[in-house]
């Protein structure tokens, strides 16, 4: 079955950086986008940024534009988010999600029409 498998999550200072891969495996049929996700306690679920595969079309929340880079090796179905300049506001459980059909990154972020879900990874940005 589909599995979608966070890694990279952890404690890191404000101003660090830290990489997130999500791999992607078992789909029938190939994956179209690659979102990553998250939630703080007690807000809401936010899209983070999106990445189409074949296009490698991309879309960043303001809240991350400029500090986040979401990337992808299509050879071994995983997609990166390189998270840099971290603040404190940016502590929250990431998921990486996958949708199967076309819709732009922009409307898969920011409409979370996902079809798969990983189970998440924790960030936390402390001092």
């Amino acid at each position: 079955q589909v599995q979608l498998v966070e890694s990279g999550g952890g404690l890191v200072q404000p101003g660090g950086s830290l990489r997130l891969s999500c791999a992607a495996s078992g789909f029938t049929r190939d994956w179209y986008a690659i979102g990553w996700f998250r939630q703080a306690p007690g807000k809401e679920r936010e899209g983070v940024s999106c990445i189409s595969k074949s296009t490698g079309s991309t879309y960043y929340a303001d809240s991350v534009k400029g500090r986040f880079t979401i990337s992808r090796d299509n050879a071994n179905n995983t997609v990166y988010l390189q998270m840099n300049s971290l603040e404190p506001e940016d502590t929250a459980v990431y998921y990486c999600a996958a949708r199967q059909w076309g819709l732009s990154p922009l409307l898969i972020c920011t409409t979370g029409r996902i079809d798969y879900w990983g189970k998440g990874t924790l960030v936390t940005v402390s001092s």
